[in-house]
C-alpha cells in the first residue's frame, strides 16, 4: 500500500531531522549524558518535526540496548514504536480530549508502571487546546511526576499555555525549515523515487511550503500526480494557480520602458489569476531580484516598488475590487520610476543655489569726496584735501542717507586733522566743512603747510567704511520695515535719519511729532527687533530728538529774535554766520535721549519765555494779562466749570 511522501519519509533518527540541528543535537546530549527530565515542551511552526521528535526521544528512551541518541531500530520495543503501536508510548489529541476527564483519565494511567519498557511515555499534541480546568488539574501530576512517567507536549502556539505549564517544562523551540533545506530534501526523495524533475519547479514548490517540510512534500506529491511524473515549471504553475516567474520578468521589463499598452496586454493576462496571488508573487520575485544584485533595479526603486504593493494588499484586505486594484498598483509603478527624474532635479536646483551669486542693485551711489581745511592763527592756512575713497565701500546706498554719511565721516575726520603739523602747536584749530560744490569755486592763496603723515590716511578710510557699512544696514532697516508695513515704513523714513554707528550703539535723528510719534512708539518692538537682526543684539539706539525745520524756524520769527534757533547733533561744528579766523563757540548740544527701549520721543525745543529769558520783554508770554479779561480764558473757564467754586478771587503779582 502506497503512503504519503510525508509519511513514508518521517525521519526515524535524530540525523535524519531537517532544520533542527539545536533541538537534536541537545536531545541527544542529554540521552548519552543521562541527563534527562520529567516533561517536555515542543513548540514550532506546522511540519517543522515537533511530532516526529517526540516519537524519536520516546524510542531513544525504550530501546532495550539501553537509553542512546542512535536507537538500534532492531530490538521489539524500536520496532513497535516505528509502528506506532508500542503500549508504554500513549498519544493523546489534546484538541479532541481537551476537557477535565480526559486529563483525570490520564492522571489514573500515570499511576501504573510500565508494560514491557522502562518508562510510560505521554506524548500531548496540540496541548494548547486544553480547557484551563483541564491545565489546572494537570499541573501537580506535570511538576512531580512517578519516576518511570515523561511528559512531552507539542504545540504551535506557546503563548496560549499558562505561566505554571511553561515553567514545569523544558522548551524548545522549532525554527522555520530554510528554503534551501527543503529544496534539497525535495531532491533527494524525487532521487530516490526515481521521477525527472526541473529544479525551478521544485523551488517553487519549497517557496510555496513557506518554511513547513510537510506542506512541501504533500505539494510536491500532489505534483507528480498531475505532471505524469515529470514535475516542471508550467505543471507546477498551473497546479499552483500561480503566474509564471518568466511573465513577471517580462511585466518589469514593460514597466522599466513605461510601456502602457504592453502593461495593459499583462493586467489582461492576469485575469485568470487570483490578484492577491499576483502581488504576493510580485513581492517575492523582487525580493529575488535584491538578492540577486539585479542591476536594472536599484534599492531605491524597489523600496519604492515595495510600498506600492504594501498599499495594494491594504486595499484587498478591505474588499476592493481585485483586478482593479491590480491596475492601479501596476500604474503607480511606473510613477514610481518618475520620482527619480524628480531627485535629479532638486539635486540640480541645490547646484545651482549653492552656486549663486546675489545680483547688485540697480541704483548705485558712490561715496562723495570730503575736504578739510585747517587755519591757523598767524594767517599761514593750511589747506589739505584728502579723497576717502574705497572700492569695496562704493556699494548700494540711498541718495537721502549719503548727506549723512558725508558729515559724519567729517566728524570723525576731524580730530585726526587737529593732530596735524602746523605753525603753532600750542594754538586751537577751527576746522571748516566745504562740500564738494563750495570747493569748485574756492581759491586758496595761502601758502601750504606741512601735509599729514601718510600713517593717518587709513584709519580716515577705514572709518568711513565703517560708517557706509552702517548707513547700508539702516538702508536695509527702512526696506524690512516697509516690507512688513508699508505704512509704519513711510512713517520712518519721513522721520528718522541716520546719523552714525560705533561701538554698537546706533544713533539717528527723529522729527516725529504727533500721530507718527503715537505710530512709531507704538511699533517700537517691531523697529528694535529689525535693528537687532540688522546691527547686532549688542545693539543700543541713540536717538536724538529734532526739531523740524520749518517749525524752528517759525519759532525764531515769533520771538522777535534775530539769532537762529535750531538742534544741532552733539559732535557737529557749529555753523554760524561768523566767519572770522578765531575759533567759534561751541554750539549747544541737544538732549540725547538714550533709554531707547521705552521708545521716548521728546522733542526738546529751545524758546523764550518771561520766566526763561526776562529780557524778551516783547514776547506774548512776558506781557501783563488784564484781570478784567483773564476770566474768559478757556482755561479758566474750564476750572470754574471743573471746581465749581463759590468766589474767584485775582491776585496781582507784584
Amino acid at each position: 500500500m502506497s503512503l504519503a511522501l510525508a509519511r513514508k519519509y518521517r525521519p526515524s533518527t535524530f540525523d535524519d531531522l531537517v532544520g533542527q540541528e539545536t533541538v537534536s543535537q541537545t536531545l541527544s546530549l542529554a540521552l548519552d549524558g543521562d541527563r534527562l527530565s520529567h516533561a517536555y515542551l515542543f513548540s514550532g511552526l506546522r511540519g517543522s518535526g515537533k511530532t516526529s521528535t517526540a516519537r524519536i526521544f520516546a524510542k531513544a528512551l525504550l530501546c532495550e540496548e539501553g537509553a542512546s541518541s542512535h536507537p538500534c531500530n532492531h530490538c521489539g520495543n524500536c520496532t513497535m514504536a516505528n509502528e506506532s503501536r508500542h503500549m508504554d508510548i500513549i498519544e493523546m489529541d489534546a484538541a479532541s480530549n481537551r476537557g477535565i476527564d480526559d486529563i483525570k483519565e490520564l492522571i489514573e494511567h500515570t499511576k501504573y508502571k510500565p508494560g514491557t519498557g522502562r518508562y510510560k511515555i505521554f506524548i500531548i499534541d496540540e496541548v494548547h487546546m486544553l480547557t484551563t480546568q483541564a491545565f489546572n488539574a494537570l499541573l501537580k501530576t506535570l511538576e512531580e511526576p512517578p519516576d518511570f512517567v515523561k511528559f512531552i507536549l507539542a504545540t504551535t502556539d506557546p503563548l496560549k499555555l499558562p505561566a505554571t505549564i511553561l515553567s514545569r517544562t523544558q522548551h524548545f523551540r522549532f525554527k522555520k525549515i530554510p528554503q534551501k533545506l527543503v529544496l534539497s530534501h525535495l531532491e533527494y526523495i524525487l532521487n530516490e523515487e526515481g521521477i525527472s524533475y526541473e529544479k525551478e519547479a521544485l523551488d517553487v514548490l519549497a517557496r510555496s511550503g513557506a518554511g513547513s517540510l510537510r506542506d512541501s512534500l504533500t505539494l510536491m506529491d500532489q505534483a507528480i500526480v498531475y505532471s505524469k511524473n515529470h514535475v516542471d515549471m508550467a505543471t507546477v504553475t498551473n497546479m499552483l494557480g500561480i503566474i509564471e516567474p518568466s511573465l513577471l520578468d517580462e511585466l518589469l521589463n514593460h514597466l522599466l520602458a513605461k510601456n502602457e499598452s504592453k502593461v495593459l496586454e499583462f493586467i489582461t493576462l492576469a485575469s485568470e489569476y487570483e490578484s492577491e496571488m499576483v502581488i504576493d508573487e510580485l513581492t517575492l520575485y523582487l525580493k529575488e531580484l535584491l538578492f540577486a544584485k539585479d542591476g536594472r533595479f536599484a534599492p531605491l526603486i524597489i523600496d519604492r516598488f515595495f510600498r506600492v504593493l504594501a498599499d495594494a494588499k491594504e486595499l484587498l484586505a478591505l474588499g476592493s475590487e481585485g483586478e482593479f486594484v491590480l491596475s492601479l498598483t501596476l500604474f503607480k509603478m511606473i510613477e514610481a520610476l518618475s520620482v527619480r527624474d524628480i531627485d535629479d532635479m532638486i539635486r540640480i536646483l541645490q547646484k545651482e543655489l549653492s552656486g549663486a551669486e546675489i545680483k547688485a542693485p540697480e541704483k548705485e551711489v558712490e561715496i562723495p569726496e570730503i575736504e578739510t581745511e585747517i587755519t591757523a592763527p598767524a594767517a599761514t592756512k593750511t589747506s589739505e584735501n584728502k579723497e576717502i575713497s574705497d572700492p569695496t565701500s562704493r556699494t548700494e546706498t540711498s541718495v537721502t542717507a549719503q548727506e549723512e554719511v558725508t558729515q559724519a565721516a567729517v566728524m570723525q575726520a576731524a580730530p585726526i586733522a587737529d593732530k596735524a603739523p602746523s605753525v603753532s602747536e600750542a594754538t586751537p584749530v577751527k576746522p571748516e566743512v566745504s562740500t564738494p560744490e563750495q570747493t569748485s569755486t574756492e581759491s586758496t592763496t595761502a601758502e601750504p603747510a606741512t601735509t599729514k603723515p601718510a600713517a593717518t590716511e587709513p584709519s580716515i578710510t577705514a572709518s568711513a567704511q565703517t560708517l557706509d557699512t552702517g548707513a547700508l544696514k539702516f538702508k536695509s532697516l527702512v526696506k524690512k520695515i516697509y516690507d512688513r508695513d508699508y505704512d509704519l515704513g513711510q512713517c520712518f523714513e519721513s522721520n528718522i535719519t541716520y546719523e552714525s554707528f560705533h561701538d554698537h550703539a546706533l544713533t539717528w535723528h527723529s522729527t516725529a511729532a504727533d500721530n507718527d510719534k503715537k505710530m512709531l512708539i507704538n511699533h517700537w518692538s517691531i523697529i528694535k527687533m529689525f535693528v537687532q537682526e540688522l546691527f547686532g543684539f549688542e545693539t543700543k539706539i541713540v536717538n536724538i530728538p529734532t526739531e523740524p525745520k520749518k517749525k524752528i524756524e517759525n519759532s525764531a520769527q515769533g520771538a522777535g529774535s534775530k539769532e537762529q534757533v535750531g538742534v544741532v547733533p552733539s559732535g557737529y561744528p557749529s555753523e554760524t554766520s561768523n566767519t572770522s579766523d578765531t575759533p567759534s563757540e561751541p554750539a549747544k548740544e541737544s538732549i540725547r535721549h538714550n533709554d531707547a527701549d521705552s521708545s521716548s520721543m521728546i522733542e526738546e525745543i529751545e524758546m523764550k519765555s518771561s520766566c526763561i529769558a526776562p529780557e524778551a520783554g516783547d514776547t506774548e508770554a512776558a506781557k501783563e494779562k488784564d484781570p478784567s479779561e483773564l476770566l474768559k480764558e478757556p482755561m479758566v473757564k474750564e476750572m470754574i466749570e471743573l471746581f465749581d467754586p463759590k468766589k474767584v478771587r485775582i491776585r496781582r503779582n507784584s
